[in-house]
């Protein structure tokens, strides 16, 4: 089986959302695994009539909320849409 990274492209929208792409095409649906946690996530695919499989570990820059996490399969490619967490505390950091 080869192993190889899917193409991801994310953004953040405007109602506070981090919207995820990910290129998969040849995949089905049910052979898509994703899990995702409030620092980033892990994704992996196989394309079962070639033996390839998309596999990776994104780091988010701010953190989210994964149970809010809504993905949908469409044409290839994987959309996730996700909340970012709300920070509700600011820390002052001391410039030495």
């Amino acid at each position: 089986m080869v192993k190889m990274s899917p193409d991801i492209f994310s953004c953040s929208d405007d109602e506070g959302n981090l919207d995820i792409e990910i290129d998969m095409f040849g995949v089905k649906k049910e052979n898509i695994e994703l899990k995702m946690v409030e620092e980033g996530f892990f994704v992996r695919a196989k394309r079962e009539e070639t033996g390839v499989e998309y596999v990776g570990t994104y780091a988010f820059c701010c953190a989210v909320v994964p149970e809010k996490a809504v993905a949908k399969y469409v044409d290839g490619k994987l959309y996730v849409k996700v909340p970012y967490r709300e920070s509700t505390e600011t820390v002052d950091v001391k410039i030495q």
